[in-house]
């Protein structure tokens, strides 16, 4: 019987856009959280920024480092409610060359054990473009914890078995 050899992890590039009208620097917790996780979990902060909730200044952000060789994550949070400003899944889905739709599926499953009902008014998504993963989570920080905790940072994880998002990332451009 063999048995596997253990993996190391990759540290992988992440951006983290934080997409909101009245946030700053000073009071960006859901941007501070996923940050603050990236660098725990080993991967490297690639760049950090905040934007608007305004479709063009999304895109522009989103694409710049999808645009980016070195760029290899991108975390956009804020933006995927159902308001009339909330344009971040608008924004993002015409820049994907696929979209994972587990994704949304599965954290909308894990934020109903937390939230409840509740959990039905996120629009968050995943995909990928240009072999860039871009994740679009909701605004809230117990929202960016969750996502980040039991979903993300264990598909970014080389590690992770059977299967998982990190190890894809050479085949993403075939």
């Amino acid at each position: 019987m063999s048995q596997e050899s253990p993996r190391e992890l990759i540290p992988l590039h992440v951006a983290i856009l934080t997409v909101s009208d009245s946030r700053t620097q000073a009071d960006d917790t859901s941007g501070d959280l996923l940050a603050g996780r990236v660098e725990k979990t080993g991967h490297r902060l690639h760049g950090r920024a905040i934007v608007k909730d305004d479709v063009y200044a999304i895109r522009a952000a989103v694409s710049a480092w999808i645009a980016d060789s070195a760029c290899e994550v991108v975390i956009c949070t804020g933006g995927t409610g159902i308001t009339g400003r909330d344009g971040t899944p608008e924004a993002v889905a015409v820049l994907l060359d696929k979209e994972i739709e587990g994704f949304g599926e599965l954290f909308r499953a894990i934020s109903y054990a937390e939230i409840g009902t509740s959990s039905l008014q996120s629009r968050c998504l995943a995909g990928v473009a240009n072999g860039t993963y871009i994740f679009c989570l909701p605004g809230s920080t117990n929202a960016c914890a969750t996502a980040w905790d039991k979903l993300i940072a264990l598909q970014l994880d080389y590690r992770t078995r059977p299967c998982n998002l990190a190890e894809l990332m050479p085949r993403l451009k075939e």
